[in-house]
């Protein structure tokens, strides 16, 4: 995996939110997916009270969604969990879990926001910049915005907006289940997302990427 930009980890709020705000002008918002033959998915748990950062990583094929390879990092941990901060205290086990692939996916799909958030940069949005990766924020819960809840059928969405600006959708993966809400995170636009969240969703509420780094992250 070649990194486009090399990390900085602040430790400080105050230095975080500089970045993000750094970074997000490096955020392409169009499609720029070529043919996609693997798909990922990573996740995040914490060991030892929360000292120890255990990242996972699930290599996919597509569309087929078997299994193609996996690995799991564990790091200490380095920043607080702080609502908007994600990225910070879970991307640097995540990356280090990237480079142990031998398979690279063509696309990521993330366990959390991207553009769906305060400052516009969720952490879908700081993986892709660091990565040059198309990714896609997948959350199961809102951070920000308001909506009308969609439709009960699968496929169903409606727009979540943010002080005037679309900036993710609210989507129905599974008939009469809650939704999940998908966001634009690096070179993917967001009818592109949605359409990939839905291929690689099957008979669960959550995308088979993200419940197969679930699985690894959890142990």
């Amino acid at each position: 995996m070649n990194q486009t930009t090399k990390p900085y980890w602040p430790t400080h709020i105050d230095e975080a939110r500089a970045l993000q705000a750094q970074l997000r002008e490096q955020v392409i918002r169009e499609n720029q997916l070529a043919d996609v033959r693997c798909v990922a998915g990573v996740d995040v748990g914490f060991e030892d009270k929360g000292r120890l950062t255990r990242a996972a990583v699930a290599v996919l094929d597509f569309p087929g969604l078997r299994l193609r390879d996996s690995a799991i990092s564990r790091s200490p941990t380095r920043f607080p969990y702080v609502p908007g901060y994600l990225s910070f205290r879970e991307l640097p086990g995540i990356l280090a879990a990237l480079e142990q692939l031998t398979t690279m996916p063509e696309l990521i799909l993330c366990d959390g926001q991207g553009i769906a958030h305060p400052r516009r940069f969720g952490i879908a949005c700081h993986l892709g910049v660091l990565t040059g990766l198309p990714t896609i924020g997948v959350a199961k819960s809102r951070l920000i915005g308001e909506y009308t809840e969609p439709a009960p059928h699968k496929g169903a969405w409606s727009p979540l907006t943010h002080k005037g600006e679309i900036i993710g959708a609210v989507l129905r993966t599974r008939d009469n289940v809650s939704p999940v809400y998908v966001s634009i995170g690096h070179r993917v636009d967001l009818p592109t997302a949605i359409d990939y969240v839905l291929r690689c969703t099957t008979r669960y509420r959550l995308p088979e990427t993200t419940r197969q780094a679930h699985s690894l992250a959890s142990g």
